[in-house]
């Protein structure tokens, strides 16, 4: 019910001024000493008495006053205000580069190996958007375009589940990821670009360089976020397939944390180290609020117009008066 009263207002309440004109009507009525005239069809019930049709009289006075204030209240415009909002993002235009080498599969992360639990990131971090372009490359001794940028994010998700290592030649391409990531930003339209490259690894294939990829995308106004997948010191990395599955053996972890860096800094962006997966977690959450979306909102208010109520009111009542003046109106 105060939801109701805090929507209901007139658009035009200055009207309602009129409504102290009623009064004003009701005294010179009195003081006029009402209609003269006799208010019966006819002589025969005068030996009713005095008291005869005075009901009748102030009958028509009730109704004509409940019209006028049903006219003077239509006037005024009663109506319920709706508020919509509508919300116009610019959009950001963003390409995941996600390393997809054998060295993804070490189990440093436990209980989940380094892929799985950075897929599980990145799959959080796009389920966040809500009006940007997200576009999948994968890469490891080379770099292939999974997604192209849409906004149909469980295409990308989709995607997501499906990388895996021995898709692409082995290795890490850190150069031709970034450059095949950029080159799909390049063109794209809007002002926000941004690369996300997800890596454990060293660059020590392909042959661009990263440093020069990444000055070419700054270039085209493309800012990289580096984030180096994996712990510290020893863990446990695949080096061959056994008779029960893959062969893991333990060896020192090697990021080129300086590499990843440099790159970064040159287009504008960061560098982040993901040394567990609560890290990574926390890591892609401060991605998302850099670069959270520019939303503006413009509010618009929709009326639903109430003046047919007294409106129709005040018509059944002034055809009830006349109805009753048919019936038993004054003699002159």
């Amino acid at each position: 019910m105060s939801n109701w009263l805090s929507r209901f207002q007139f658009e035009s309440p200055w009207v309602l001024a009129a409504l102290l004109l009623l009064p004003v009507w009701w005294w010179w009525r009195v003081r006029r000493g009402g209609v003269p005239a006799i208010t019966f069809p006819g002589t025969r019930v005068l030996a009713r008495g005095p008291r005869a049709g005075k009901w009748f009289g102030r009958a028509i006075v009730w109704l004509r006053s409940a019209v006028l204030v049903g006219l003077i209240v239509t006037l005024a415009r009663p109506r319920l205000a709706g508020r919509t909002e509508q919300s116009n993002s610019e959009g950001i235009n963003i390409v995941v580069a996600f390393d997809i080498s054998s060295s993804m599969l070490a189990e440093d992360f436990q209980p989940q190996n380094r892929l799985e639990v950075a897929r599980e990131k990145v799959k959080q971090f796009v389920s966040l958007r809500t009006s940007d372009r997200i576009g999948i490359v994968a890469f490891s001794g080379e770099a292939l375009t999974q997604v192209p940028l849409t906004t149909d994010y469980p295409v990308v998700l989709a995607a997501l589940d499906n990388l895996q290592p021995g898709q692409l030649e082995d290795g890490t391409a850190i150069g031709t990821a970034i450059a095949t990531a950029a080159n799909r930003l390049r063109s794209a339209a809007g002002r926000s670009r941004v690369i996300v490259l997800l890596t454990d690894g060293v660059n020590n294939r392909g042959t661009i360089d990263p440093r020069t990829a990444a000055q070419a995308a700054a270039a085209f106004g493309v800012k990289i976020y580096t984030i180096g997948v994996g712990t510290e010191g020893m863990a446990p990395v695949p080096v061959g397939r056994g008779v029960f599955g893959l062969r893991y053996e333990n060896r020192p972890v090697e990021i080129d944390d300086a590499l990843l860096t440099e790159v970064a800094e040159k287009t504008g962006g960061r560098y982040f180290r993901a040394r567990d997966a609560a890290a990574l977690d926390r890591i892609t959450g401060e991605i998302d609020q850099l670069e959270r979306t520019p939303v503006r909102t413009r509010v618009y208010t929709r009326y639903g117009e109430l003046y047919r109520w007294p409106l129709g009111l005040a018509l059944t009542l002034l055809l009830a008066e006349l109805a009753l003046m048919a019936w038993r109106g004054p003699v002159p």
